[in-house]
């Protein structure tokens, strides 16, 4: 089969290698790829989001199958797109996609199928916002409503952290903002979830624990993640059934009654409070850097799974895990998730040796004379799975200091919660 995959992060290079493990691939194309899709892949310069170009490509190619990597594709309609020009392509469409591309959706949808969730109130400009936190209990959380890559959630301790995060999104730091979304702070323990689904049934995929602070501790300014473990250590029998019973399939059962169904993964993050769920937000692919550390865990052939779901035959089949733990480390840009520099040559990953337990999935790096260079704030990703996620984590940082990038920054605690030290 020939392939195309659609995104240049550290997600798709995880999801390129394991397709590219399938004997029945023929040849994957990246559009754009990066450095690391480059070695097992053909790495194609084209806008992820002009359609009509990517659709000549695919016509020249006869390619058979496109899987969708990013959100903000999945949320504007390419599934919408090139399933009306009847081609295989594995994502969520336009109107499921709104679980990620509009918080006050879910939190409409949560309302009306008593999905439980933090209370909230929607504000459509600073006025009415600020009049509303002025006589708020606190801590409380504000949300940008549209994409913000994972950015847009500021949890604030005071009125004038709420101030300045009502100010910062609606004067466009995350683009456009229509609504800012107020929320109380629900105090537990965060996870992520996963579903993969057909559109008629679907299959857990898999737990996880992201690290959004860019400090370690869980200090400082959001990030789009700087590390992962999977599996959550939170889950147990009775939570998976709660999670599927009040969470799941009411927002499966709501997308339907919406005319539509789900097809792709389906990503919640959840807050656990006494191992009872409550839902944060949804997110429509797999998490980055939870894809990172998920599929290396994954021992069934990923593209039958994928063609399960495009061809709705998903309940035929079986999903097998590696019974191991898995951590990745995110080796960032220093500087980021504010100003950092790009163009810095990485010189070190031949000194590397990896097993089939050990991977380097890149994230923002670019090749140019065979010579690899950074292109964006998280740069690469050091996964390991491993009897404990101790020695896990031991393994990574170890292969992080082999490269011994002096412009780079990464915490050094990426599973603190479950590794008693």
């Amino acid at each position: 089969m020939n392939i195309v995959i659609l995104g240049s992060g550290g997600r798709e290079h995880a999801l390129c290698h394991k397709i590219y493990l399938s004997k029945k691939v023929k040849k994957i194309y990246s559009i754009p790829g990066n450095a690391g899709t480059s070695d097992i892949s053909e790495n194609v310069n084209l806008d992820i989001n002009d359609y009509d170009k990517i659709n000549k490509f695919i016509e020249d190619k006869k390619i058979d199958l496109i899987i969708v990597g990013p959100e903000k594709p999945l949320v504007k309609g390419v599934v919408d797109y090139f399933e009306n020009k009847n081609i295989y392509i594995f994502g969520p469409n336009k109107i499921a996609s709104q679980l990620e591309g509009s918080k006050i959706f879910t939190k409409k949808l949560c309302e009306k199928y008593k999905i439980p969730s933090a209370k909230f109130g929607i504000f459509e400009n600073a006025h009415l916002a600020i009049n509303f936190v002025s006589s708020a209990s606190f801590p409380i959380v504000v949300k940008a409503d549209g994409l913000a890559a994972g950015k847009g959630v500021y949890i604030c301790k005071d009125l004038k952290l709420a101030e300045i995060a009502i100010a910062e999104i609606f004067n466009g730091k995350f683009g456009e903002a229509k609504n800012v979304l107020i929320e109380e702070f629900l105090e537990g323990d965060e996870m992520s979830y996963f579903i993969i689904s057909d559109g008629k049934s679907y299959k857990k995929f898999e737990t996880a624990q992201d690290h959004k602070r860019v400090g370690e501790g869980d200090e400082g300014k959001n990030t789009g993640g700087m590390g992962a473990y999977s599996p959550s250590d939170l889950i147990n029998d009775e939570l998976d059934k709660k999670i599927i019973n009040k969470i799941i399939e009411p927002t499966l059962r709501g997308l339907k009654d919406l005319g539509t169904n789900f097809k792709g993964f389906l990503y919640a993050g959840l807050m656990i409070v006494k191992n009872e769920p409550y839902l944060i937000e949804y997110n429509v692919r797999m998490g980055d850097p939870e894809c990172q550390t998920i599929l290396p865990r994954l021992k069934s052939d990923f593209l039958d799974l994928i063609l399960s779901c495009c061809n709705g035959n998903l309940s035929e089949i079986e999903i097998d895990w590696d019974t191991d733990k898995s951590l990745c480390i995110v080796l960032c840009s220093k500087g980021y998730p504010e100003d950092f520099n790009n163009n810095v040559e990485i010189s070190g990953l031949n000194n590397i040796k990896l097993n089939e337990k050990e991977h380097v999935y890149h994230a923002g790096t670019i090749k140019k004379n065979n010579t690899i260079y950074s292109n964006g704030g998280r740069v690469l990703n050091f996964t390991v799975l491993s009897k404990d996620f101790q020695s896990a984590r031991f393994k990574a940082i170890n292969s992080i200091e082999k490269l011994n990038w002096s412009n780079g920054y990464y915490r050094k605690d990426i599973g603190f919660k479950v590794i008693k030290e």
